[in-house]
């Protein structure tokens, strides 16, 4: 038996009209080729999330197939699996507190954000847990032409402390001192208000609640009413996917067009998932 994905056998069931799609005929254990990673890669941008069920995976396995897609990402804060830094740990247990329960993209605080994650569901709780994902860009469109056309002129301030901050990261000294150098490595950036994809060229929001702190060309107030109102109106269901994850399940997701939020029902349960992040490009 080949150990290669073969491209010929990977099925895509769409799971409705604005995001989200089943992938069967696909062991991520193997070894992805060129056309299978392009079939994956189309899929992706067209449904924005990428489900697969009942695979057995190792950290090493999932690293490889994350890093088919592009480089990876090491987590300035997360822990990570031993031998295999790429896979960052996201963990209740430790603190018995929920974690990245808000609409957010992940580490837009850097340049170049991610173009997408692999999520592997290692441990659940006997329920709840589940994920949601939204589509920027289905958000964007459904805002009036008016409004869009204002957006498309501003920037906004994107900052590590905001979604990491001391008061839960740093409360030992060697947390502290990680804390720290996280910060002074990662110092805010600016990001347009609309993201062009740089793949598809559609057009999607591109500021989240777990790192936008402000518009910067309005003023505080301004900006707080402008967030407050796409933040609500990313919540909408009419653009969103939820998850009821399966120990096993993999979600891969388009970070460019996508966020999500991961809901805090099932303290003081374990929930524990690990991740692969895929470095993208500058944001335009």
């Amino acid at each position: 038996m080949s150990n290669r994905i073969v491209a010929d056998l990977i099925k895509v069931e769409p799971l409705g009209p604005v995001i989200g799609a089943r992938v069967e005929g696909i062991d991520l254990a193997r070894t992805i080729d060129a056309a299978s990673r392009a079939k994956l890669g189309d899929a992706l941008i067209a449904h924005k999330v990428l489900f697969f069920e009942n695979q057995i995976i190792t950290p090493q396995q999932q690293r490889n197939f994350a890093a088919a897609f592009g480089k990876l990402h090491i987590h300035p804060i997360y822990p990570q699996v031993a031998d295999t830094p790429e896979i960052i740990i996201i963990d209740t247990s430790t603190q018995n507190l929920p974690d990245n329960d808000n609409w957010h993209t992940d580490v837009t605080f850097i340049e170049t954000p991610p173009l997408g994650a692999v999520l592997y569901a290692k441990e659940l709780p006997p329920s709840g847990g589940d994920t949601l994902w939204v589509n920027n860009e289905a958000a964007f469109n459904a805002l009036s032409p008016a409004f869009r056309a204002f957006l498309e002129r501003l920037t906004a301030t994107h900052d590590f402390a905001k979604s990491f901050p001391a008061e839960r990261y740093a409360r030992t000294p060697a947390e502290e001192k990680q804390w720290l150098a996280a910060k002074a490595k990662n110092r805010p950036v600016k990001h347009p208000v609309i993201r062009t994809h740089p793949v598809s060229g559609a057009k999607g929001l591109f500021v989240n609640e777990g790192f936008t702190t402000h518009i910067n060309e309005l003023s505080a107030s301004e900006s707080r009413a402008v967030l407050d109102l796409l933040f609500k109106h990313i919540g909408k269901p009419d653009f969103q996917v939820r998850h009821r994850w399966k120990t096993n399940d993999v979600a891969m997701w388009d970070n460019r067009s996508t966020q999500h939020y991961a809901v805090a029902d099932y303290l003081p349960h374990r929930r524990v998932m690990h991740r692969a992040t895929i470095l993208g490009d500058r944001p335009f």
